[in-house]
């Protein structure tokens, strides 16, 4: 049996896969491939530290961006890149957008067609079919509810999670012996802006760097009428106020412009989230519901398994 190890390089991720080449969990597979897919859209630090860990762990990690087929329905292939080549202003990101629309709460699908599919590309361009080897993700044991309900179907693994349980602050402190680690705060993800963050991590992060969402502003204006629903007969119903519906980014329906509106009538009372989630001084439905989005973006979450209804 072989395996591929998915380093969506977060601490977690390159954890376990320190522990999948190096540990005893090693001598389940024959062969074992490491894969690191950019977005385009992942902070710098992320880029570094799956550099970082190339380096100082071997890892071998191989880098690829998804390929999107325009005009024809097929899902994304994928390219090798590396550290120096990979894109760093959202290009792969944009021609996912192009093709399909905006991501958002409804229509979740930029992990499936920036990561999964590109993924699924390049370990089939190896010759590995499917049922021939594992996908592991990298899932602690704390965090078990994002594990996926078609796991078996899909040959996922969670070795964190459950051949080796581990939490965050087992994570934390095997990473404190370390010569390196990632140098983000929790709530900056790798991702910088993700749609799924809480309110109250944009808001803190429209705070600190504001232009992160550059990226997403111009995707708005650029492509808000692209998308399946769009291609129908009398496409999409105006709103109330004459203006017809388009797509965005953010919860609650909002644009990036409406997310920086709110952000300024909230900016001189919300709290700012700190590196350590539990040290908010009180939960608020309003401010801190996200949908798991945390240091990394993992793979095959089912919260990101967009429907071919969807995605047209």
């Amino acid at each position: 049996m072989n395996l591929v190890i998915s380093f969506s390089g977060g601490e977690t991720s390159a954890y376990m896969t320190h522990r999948l080449l190096y540990g005893p969990l090693r001598s389940r597979y024959d062969q074992i491939i490491v894969l690191f897919a950019n977005t385009g859209q992942e902070n710098e630090q992320t880029l570094e530290f799956v550099r970082d860990c190339d380096q100082h762990f071997q890892f071998n990690a191989v880098w690829i961006e998804s390929v999107q087929h325009h005009g024809v329905r097929k899902s994304a292939s994928a390219k090798m890149v590396n550290f120096e080549t990979a894109a760093r202003n959202g290009e792969p990101f944009e021609d996912f957008i192009r093709k399909y629309g905006i991501p958002n709460q409804k229509f979740p699908s930029c992990t499936r067609d920036l990561k999964v599919n590109p993924i699924e590309n390049y370990v089939a361009s190896l010759g590995w079919e499917h049922g021939s080897f594992d996908m592991a993700v990298g899932i602690r044991s704390d965090e078990i509810d994002r594990v996926s309900i078609n796991a078996a179907d899909k040959n996922l693994v969670y070795p964190l999670a459950f051949w080796e349980p581990t939490t965050k602050p087992q994570i934390n402190t095997w990473w404190l012996k370390q010569p390196f680690r990632l140098k983000l705060k929790g709530y900056q993800g790798n991702c910088k802006w993700c749609w799924k963050k809480s309110p109250r991590k944009h808001f803190t992060l429209i705070s600190e760097t504001p232009e992160i969402y550059d990226f997403p502003r111009k995707m708005e204006q650029l492509y808000g009428y692209v998308g399946p629903e769009f291609k129908k007969p009398g496409g999409r119903a105006p709103l109330k106020n004459g203006d017809p519906y388009r797509r965005v980014f953010f919860r609650s329906n909002l644009s990036t412009d409406e997310l920086f509106r709110l952000y300024q009538q909230k900016k001189n009372f919300f709290v700012p989230v700190s590196d350590d989630a539990q040290t908010y001084v009180e939960f608020d439905p309003d401010m801190d519901v996200g949908a798991g989005c945390s240091e990394s973006c993992e793979v095959y979450s089912d919260e990101d398994a967009a429907t071919e209804e969807l995605r047209g």
